[in-house]
């Protein structure tokens, strides 16, 4: 018997009230698993998204390999062909950066050595993982990837992922060997930062767009052109990471322009940073003051003779200036010279007499 000709044959369901009815279901399932998965680590989810993660990362990375090869060769392509122009752009930019790097390594030796004065200890490298980009996740909410390292290789929940511009985002899921990273353009995203210049703070929250907020920010602490760094406060990033540079958004709001978009995001390091406890022994707190001033780098080229030199002329200036006192103690005292007699007041003269006066008669009066 057909469908037609049983008892259903008359029901006609109305198709826009059925679409309604299945679009405010489908809204208020996606809004109850965002309710429940407000945070990735205690997610109830999360079982389950690890297991699919590890069935999807071996298969996103087979997929993902022809395009990251088309890709590779239309830059390759396109280098070849802009090649002339590319040359003599970094000719331009080397003659520039020439003098910058030179004034770089003067002042990292002085500052080594100011370092070593002071006993100031330097924070010691984080160790790093290398991971690849196996599969991208964008949408209106969520800008996530999947990685091809997971916690049998050390990562965890947390750690910080960073590309050759700067700071991407942080690891919040990890399986054997797959590992899921959350950019910092995702709304799920909090990351406490500072302003270089000012040493302002503020949280960077990430809403979908290719430009995160700068929220809990004063007009007066920031500049469009501001480099933005990681502030290191709550101890889930180091300080210091770059992130981007401060700019103006279209709604008046201040957003950061991020150093991870200059290139893609195929190639990764994880940062296996747990907290600020680990860069910091439990004996470099105790080091004496003057204790690296045996340890100082060496010195090359310009900066061996200018040291040289300056050392030479104080040598000099303090030798010249230790003759001249031994040549004044070793000299004998002048022999006083008496002193000029004062000359004798003389006696005023008396006043002189005035001469008679004669008379008409020939007689004085």
């Amino acid at each position: 018997m057909a469908f037609r000709d049983g008892p259903f044959e008359n029901i006609k369901v109305p198709l826009v009230a059925t679409a309604a009815v299945a679009v405010a279901a489908a809204a208020v399932c996606a809004v109850l698993l965002l309710v429940s998965d407000g945070r990735a680590q205690a997610s109830p989810y999360q079982p389950a998204r690890a297991g699919v993660e590890t069935v999807a990362g071996p298969v996103g990375g087979v997929f993902a390999t022809p395009v990251r090869w088309f890709g590779s060769l239309a830059d390759g392509i396109g280098g070849y062909f802009f090649a002339v122009s590319e040359n003599r752009r970094l000719k331009r930019e080397l003659a520039e950066l020439q003098p910058w790097r030179d004034q770089a390594i003067a002042l990292k030796n002085i500052n080594a050595r100011y370092e070593a004065m002071l006993g100031l200890q330097p924070e010691p490298d984080v160790p790093m993982k290398t991971a690849r980009s196996v599969s991208d996740s964008r949408g209106p909410f969520s800008n996530a990837r999947l990685l091809d390292i997971g916690s049998g290789q050390g990562i965890k929940v947390g750690n910080p992922v960073i590309n050759e511009h700067g700071l991407v985002g942080r690891i919040v899921g990890t399986s054997g060997n797959v590992s899921r990273m959350l950019l910092l353009t995702d709304v799920a995203s909090r990351t406490p930062v500072l302003v270089d210049r000012t040493d302002a703070r503020a949280i960077l929250t990430g809403d979908g767009s290719g430009n995160p907020r700068l929220e809990f920010m004063r007009n007066q602490d920031v500049q469009p052109g501001d480099r933005i760094l990681s502030s290191g406060d709550g101890g889930g990033f180091p300080r210091g990471v770059p992130i981007g540079v401060a700019a103006r958004g279209i709604d008046g709001s201040w957003r950061v322009k991020l150093f991870s978009d200059r290139g893609a995001i195929d190639y990764v390091k994880i940062l296996l940073f747990d907290d600020f406890g680990q860069l910091v022994g439990s004996n470099d707190l105790n080091a004496p003051p003057l204790a690296g001033l045996d340890t100082l780098p060496e010195a090359t080229g310009a900066q061996t003779a200018a040291i040289a030199d300056a050392a030479a002329r104080r040598s000099a200036a303090a030798e010249a200036q230790a003759e001249r006192i031994r040549a004044a103690n070793a000299a004998p005292p002048p022999a006083p010279t008496p002193a000029p007699a004062r000359p004798r007041p003389q006696a005023a003269p008396p006043p002189a007499q005035p001469a008679p006066q004669e008379t008409p008669t020939g007689g004085t009066e």
